[in-house]
């Protein structure tokens, strides 16, 4: 027996159910994104290393990143996140942009981690961002666009939440424990791993990292207070603005998110399922320095990223998947014989020219088989068209989904069709 050659670890394979559902959440993202007027783009696969150098983080740029030289012997990284590419698209063309931009893509992404339940090293990831507006009402848009997303699948409250904080106000709060400098940024990533350590680790990390038994103390009643959020004039606008969208059953306030990329500024966020059964849904937040970063002027942006895998799991989980499909084609025009395959062709060509999608059985085989091939493929309509029909300027329709049939005149069969599709099915 042969050895089939397996696929690269910690990729997929797309076959044309699982496509039919990537393809049906990019168009809820795609209904989304142009409900609130952002316009698609897209970057390069390829960007050189020293874009995500000292702006994503050094775990990112070392640990997790695809990065080989190119001939020449420049590094290059496969893009392991969409933000760095947005900023130098923008700073390239500051000048011509016209400013507030919402832009938002959906793409591959590579990241070189440990394949596991809801994580692969290649996946694909809707990016989202509104660049050239400070205001803590554009960061609500940001987290409204997400609740209107989750609302779109039919995902509730009760089944996902959005939780928000301010890493501005975490740094004040810190400082005013005494936790400073860079001990500070370590107390920033001991916050943001509080669920991910138990919680003997994380007192030990904590310590590790500098902090004193009685600033620990202090932090855990930091991260216990609910009403913290009060303190940001930011926090304070945001849950407002929320409020007046109609949004707030889906938005929280959790002063433990701290998102880990360290070009954060202002006002951060991620969303969960409510079990807390999957990683991170999505997550995002205010940037104030990428794009100067990359070159350019100094101009404020908010944006999140939402990956395929999680938000897959959690669809499924609840049941909100439509019954999509297996085949785009409502209808297969069948071949009665050698004799009648032409007809059989002219017929499924005027049909598609009347604008339906149709599969025409590419040979000679038994109608059985055929029908049995439409069955299996949810194609509803069959077209038959044996030595009587085709004599008589008829064919013939079956009806597989009401299991009825009819014959109608070869020219009028198109309408015939479009009739039968337009009446609605039995539940």
């Amino acid at each position: 027996m042969k050895t089939i050659i397996p696929s690269v670890k910690g990729t997929r394979d797309f076959y044309p159910e699982n496509m039919a559902q990537r393809s049906w959440l990019y168009q809820k993202i795609r209904q989304v994104s142009e409900a609130f007027g952002y316009q698609e783009y897209e970057a390069p696969f390829l960007e050189k290393i020293d874009l995500y150098a000292a702006k994503s983080g050094e775990e990112l740029v070392k640990e997790q990143s695809f990065v080989f030289p190119d001939r020449g012997g420049e590094l290059i990284a496969l893009r392991p996140e969409m933000t760095p590419s947005l900023t130098r698209m923008v700073a390239q063309r500051q000048n011509d942009l016209v400013l507030p931009m919402r832009w938002w893509s959906f793409g591959p992404f590579w990241r070189y981690e440990k394949p596991q339940k809801g994580r692969s090293r290649e996946f694909f990831q809707w990016n989202i961002d509104l660049i050239g507006a400070n205001s803590a009402e554009a960061d609500a848009e940001m987290i409204a666009i997400a609740a209107a997303f989750f609302k779109s699948t039919g995902l509730t409250p009760q089944q996902v939440i959005i939780k928000v904080n301010n890493r501005r106000m975490m740094n004040q709060e810190l400082e005013n424990l005494g936790i400073l400098g860079e001990i500070r940024q370590s107390a920033l990533t001991l916050v943001d791993r509080r669920d991910k350590l138990s919680p003997v680790a994380w007192d030990a990390f904590a310590l590790e990292i500098g902090l004193t038994e009685t600033q620990l103390a202090a932090l855990k009643v930091l991260l216990a207070d609910v009403d913290l959020w009060q303190k940001s004039p930011e926090l304070v606008r945001l849950f407002g603005a929320i409020q007046a969208m109609g949004l707030s059953e889906y938005v929280r306030f959790d002063p433990q998110i701290i998102r880990g990329l360290a070009y954060y500024t202002g006002n951060v966020f991620e969303a969960y399922d409510v079990q807390g059964e999957f990683r991170t849904i999505l997550g995002g937040g205010r940037y104030d320095n990428l794009v100067s970063d990359v070159g350019g002027e100094p101009v404020g942006g908010v944006g999140f990223a939402m990956g395929d895998m999680v938000i897959s799991l959690v669809l499924e989980k609840f049941g909100v998947i439509p019954n999509l499909p297996l085949s785009p084609a409502s209808v297969l025009v069948t071949v009665f014989d050698e004799e009648r395959l032409p007809v059989s062709l002219a017929v499924a060509a005027e049909l598609r020219q009347a604008g339906l999608n149709v599969n025409g059985y590419p040979e000679v085989a038994k109608l059985p088989k055929q029908l049995k091939f439409a069955d299996r493929m949810g194609i509803r309509f069959v077209v038959i068209i044996g030595p009587d029909e085709a004599a008589n300027g008829l064919v013939t329709i079956k009806d597989l989904k009401m299991h009825s049939q009819q014959t109608t005149p070869r020219l009028q069969a198109a309408e015939t069709i479009q009739k039968m599709l337009a009446t609605a099915l039995p539940s």
